[in-house]
């Protein structure tokens, strides 16, 4: 991997308060080296590390998903209860689920209009509202 790629990849971890290991730099790398936010589930970033001559196992690709979500670097979408993306880009907006390729991409936020969402059950307080909005090809 490039010298650029890596240091993004630790900027980020540093960011995130995160110990840069060696797999971490590696998965750090490729989700942002090339400055660009991605959609990426445990399996296809366990590809990507393969591709690029990494050695990572899978478990540590899910454990160090979690630890990136957990420090605030990305943030967890889960699409029909079973599937997570993970996305690089933390600010709230929607997204698009494509179901022909099993994908996850960016929707206008700007076009979003919620006017109101359900009170709350007493006791508990709206954590955040995740909108995935399913595209099927006609």
């Amino acid at each position: 991997m490039q010298t650029v790629t890596r240091e993004r990849g630790a900027k980020w971890l540093e960011q995130g308060g995160l110990r840069p290991t060696r797999q971490r730099i590696a998965l750090a790398s490729l989700l942002v080296g090339d400055g660009h936010d991605r959609h990426v589930t445990a399996e296809s970033l366990f590809d990507m590390t393969r591709e690029a001559g990494e050695k990572v196992s899978l478990a540590t690709v899910y454990n160090t998903l979690r630890a990136f979500c957990s420090a605030g670097l990305m943030q967890e979408i889960t699409v029909d209860g079973s599937r997570s993306y993970f996305d690089t880009c933390t600010s709230d907006h929607p997204h698009f689920y494509w179901e022909d390729s099993q994908s996850l991409t960016d929707a206008p936020a700007e076009q979003l209009r919620i006017a109101a969402v359900p009170d709350a059950p007493e006791g508990t307080e709206i954590a955040k509202v995740d909108v995935v909005i399913r595209l099927r090809r006609s």
